[in-house]
């Protein structure tokens, strides 16, 4: 029980921690836009997942 309490007390202690946002985000500081070039063959499900990415990135981070 009271290896219980102390998990518990650790959780809240660390969600206090948690932040929120472009400058501390993780993914806003590793991930950058995906670029293709005339040059480059996608396929359908490709093209899905640079688009959703870019525009999640777009969404979250402010990429134009």
């Amino acid at each position: 029980m009271r290896s219980i309490a102390l998990s518990l007390a650790s959780l809240i202690l660390l969600a206090g921690c948690a932040t929120s946002g472009a400058v501390t985000d993780g993914f806003c500081v590793e991930a950058k836009p995906i670029y293709v070039s005339k040059a480059d063959v996608l396929t359908p499900d490709t093209a899905r997942q640079v688009l959703a990415h870019n525009e999640y990135g777009a969404a979250r981070c402010g990429w134009k």
